[in-house]
């Protein structure tokens, strides 16, 4: 069977000469359609590293990276950018919206380059703003609501497009306790009802614990995958603990 996303033995190295460092060593894993897939190690192990390569951010030193048969590895910057542009969607830990744009605006903005009707524009906008529980506040602008509240519009403006992959870094870093919770609530929803797929990058165990798999990483390489299957997300919580305290990983926002 083929798989949806395939990573083939990909590397990373910065650096030349005596002063490499290795920060992807020979990764190779797959994601299905629908999966929600978490990725956790510690500073340094690669799982940034490796997000930006899945992303196209970064390119790869060697190995390949297939998405539905399409060796991205292989693809120009033009046709990369046309790539990202029409599959991709990303949620990022510092929002990067626009001030001078109503939380509105911003959502509507990552559809301009879609050639979509304006009707198209304003139904998908409104939709995304009832799921993400921020219609009252779609005339503010971004420094006039809280930081949930601005990672959920990040969030809206990622998914509206309904991209093929949604890819999060360490999305939940900068909320409170309650935020972060609703925020991943919204991706469990996304990834259920749409069967959106996501890749999240986290050092956080309560967020880990939402996802589907998670594959851990330890300078560079995947050591242990765990899979949540039918357990109560506590039960896969304490797996999670459990894996990280034997290897030395960051136990951080522990809820």
């Amino acid at each position: 069977m083929e798989h949806y996303i395939q990573v083939c033995d990909v590397e990373k190295y910065y650096g030349s000469g005596s002063g490499v460092s290795r920060a992807v060593d020979r990764v190779s894993f797959y994601v299905e359609k629908g999966e929600f897939v978490g990725v956790m190690g510690a500073s340094g192990s690669g799982k940034t590293t490796l997000l930006n390569m899945l992303s196209t951010i970064d390119s790869v030193t060697a190995g390949h990276i297939y998405y539905e048969n399409v060796d991205i590895t292989a693809l120009s910057e033009d046709k990369l950018s046309e790539f990202r542009k029409r599959n991709l969607g990303f949620v990022f830990q510092e929002y990067n919206l626009l001030d001078t744009l109503s939380i509105e605006e911003n959502i509507m903005l990552a559809m301009t380059l879609q050639n979509l009707g304006k009707k198209e524009i304003l139904d998908r906008c409104g939709e995304m703003l009832k799921l993400l529980g921020i219609e009252e506040i779609r005339a503010k602008f971004p420094y006039q609501v809280s930081g949930g509240q601005k990672q959920r519009c990040a969030c809206a403006r990622a998914l509206v497009n309904r991209p093929k992959l949604l890819l999060a870094d360490e999305p939940t870093g900068a909320l409170d306790s309650r935020s972060a919770q609703t925020l991943l609530e919204t991706f469990v929803h996304m990834n259920q009802k749409f069967q959106a797929t996501i890749f999240m990058v986290t050092h956080d165990a309560f967020s880990a614990s939402y996802c589907g798999r998670i594959l851990f990483l330890k300078d560079g390489q995947i050591f242990h995958e765990l899979r949540r299957g039918s357990k109560a997300r506590r039960h896969f919580l304490s797996e999670i603990l459990d894996v990280l305290s034997l290897t030395g990983g960051e136990l951080s926002h522990v809820k």
